[in-house]
């Protein structure tokens, strides 16, 4: 695995959002769950948003007949800047050919949540990617579980969830032995192609 750079604290809502395929409508990018920022947009290191986008990201506006009705996509939407909500850093563009990669990011982030015992408008997390033909939602349970075997958690359940940007999606549940009860100690998914 490789360590994926982790020194931006401000990112453009395409970086933040668009370019995982959550839809501009989503609750997720209102001002009760985001953190926006004024003045104008750049994120991921500088990297301005694209100009023509190309069909990967086309793709995201249009999305699927039979998933979800999505509304056209919207340039001036991607340009709000925030503080990021995931530490994931995305190539700037779909690359001509395609390489396996496996990255992980432990950072900073942050959510505008209700304040409680297990929510923080800002808390570390640790992201990782892997990124390989033919891999299935099997592989990633197997990731998960090497992942938290080696952290001591070995008591390991996974349910599935709902994530805009993932799909599938699961929660991973780890039994507490003091709490004597499970609890979520992750959450993970597969891209869209």
């Amino acid at each position: 695995f490789t360590e994926m750079p982790t020194d931006n604290f401000v990112e453009s809502s395409f970086w933040n959002f668009d370019a995982l395929f959550q839809p501009q409508q989503h609750p997720a990018r209102d001002q009760h769950d985001t953190f926006f920022l004024l003045g104008a947009a750049q994120g991921s290191g500088g990297v301005p948003i694209p100009g023509g986008l190309s069909k990967p990201w086309r793709c995201a506006a249009e999305g699927p007949a039979l998933v979800v009705p999505w509304q056209c996509w919207g340039h001036r939407s991607g340009a709000p800047r925030s503080l990021p909500t995931h530490s994931l850093i995305l190539p700037p563009a779909p690359q001509e050919k395609f390489t396996p990669v496996k990255c992980f990011s432990i950072d900073r982030v942050f959510r505008n949540e209700s304040l409680d015992a297990t929510h923080l408008a800002e808390f570390h997390q640790v992201e990782g990617l892997v990124a390989d033909r033919g891999l299935t939602l099997g592989h990633l349970m197997g990731i998960l579980r090497q992942f938290f075997t080696k952290l001591g958690i070995t008591q390991l359940r996974f349910k599935p969830a709902y994530n805009p940007y993932t799909e599938p999606s699961m929660e991973v549940f780890s039994y507490h032995e003091g709490l004597k009860k499970w609890v979520e100690v992750g959450n993970s998914g597969v891209f869209r192609p």
